[in-house]
């Protein structure tokens, strides 16, 4: 998509003429076909290297599709003995390999706090890690709440949360973002699994020492399924249009929820079925300039969607 400013037809107000550096609520209401665009669930924060280091070949691969895949893998492995440092290294590739892969996510301001808890596992810095991913799983909560408090001052819950800047109960939030309709309900319980682990590790408790590494990987794998069941850009959530096989959308009924506002909206493109993604020169999208009048129901645009051919895709 390119980004301009120019002198606005009021007739036509198409997407290749939107200045994407302003608030969504700016432009968004002028593109004349908005009702045929949603927004594309997409992001390339993450690492698959886990799976590539388990994945052994299997019976039906060939000679050369082997070959490639344990080269591969050895670089992946030599990418790590880089990192981490070659000591003791087929015991932190079983420890990278223990906290699967990193999860596609749309949650900016924590992915790269996420990337040092896990290295501290992997370094074999097992109390570091199960702290550091306890204390992430609260800076999440709080900026759930602290982000979104404001578009749900007529609610009940409201009057627990206001006058707060942060919650070390965590019994709080979570009950209050659950009531919101913020969270899913997957995400409710791992949050419940890591706040008991949280109160038995942080608070004195003799036992942690024979379970530090044990309690660290339980730590990280919930808050790991947080992000991707809560931040993820794939898989069945309420908010994601089923039957777009390849890409995921947003539903137009999700679009004003203000946690798809406050995390998704902003960084997700508002495209069109033909919507073209090319990497040749760093991540581009590329669209038709103009869908046409009327709405599209989720259910036609995902049919639009399916039938879509090569000739129909914009050109990239």
């Amino acid at each position: 998509m390119t980004r301009r400013n120019e002198v606005y037809s009021p007739e036509r107000f198409t997407i290749d003429l939107v200045d994407f550096r302003e608030p969504i609520d700016t432009w968004k209401p002028r593109i004349a076909d908005r009702g045929r665009r949603r927004h594309l669930s997409y992001t390339l924060d993450f690492d698959t290297r886990a799976v590539l280091l388990e994945q052994e070949p299997g019976p039906g691969w060939s000679e050369e599709t082997t070959r490639l895949h344990l080269e591969n893998r050895e670089k992946v492995r030599q990418g790590l003995a880089a990192h981490f440092g070659g000591q003791a290294l087929e015991r932190k590739v079983a420890d990278f390999v223990a906290i699967k892969s990193k999860p596609f996510s749309v949650l900016a301001y924590h992915n790269q706090l996420f990337e040092q808890v896990r290295g501290a596992f992997v370094l074999g810095a097992y109390y570091p890690a199960l702290v550091g991913a306890c204390a992430l799983g609260e800076r999440i909560l709080n900026h759930l709440i602290l982000d979104l408090r404001g578009a749900f001052t007529h609610t009940p819950e409201y009057k627990h949360v206001y006058r707060k800047d942060s919650f070390d109960d965590w019994r709080v939030p979570i009950d209050t973002l659950a009531a919101w309709g913020v969270l899913v309900p997957e995400a409710v319980t791992e949050f419940r699994a890591l706040m008991a682990l949280r109160h038995r590790s942080i608070h004195f408790n003799v036992s942690t020492y024979a379970t530090l590494r044990d309690d660290a990987l339980a730590a990280i794998l919930h808050l790991r399924q947080i992000i991707e069941v809560q931040f993820g850009t794939f898989g069945l959530k309420p908010w994601l249009i089923p039957g777009t096989a390849g890409l995921m959308f947003i539903c137009k009924s999700w679009e004003d929820h203000p946690f798809i506002r406050a995390y998704h909206a902003r960084s997700c493109p508002f495209v069109g079925p033909y919507v073209a993604i090319s990497f040749e020169q760093g991540l581009q999208y590329f669209d038709h300039h103009d869908y046409g009048d009327g709405d599209w129901s989720d259910e036609e645009f995902a049919a639009v969607y399916s039938a879509r051919e090569p000739g129909h895709l914009a050109a990239s």
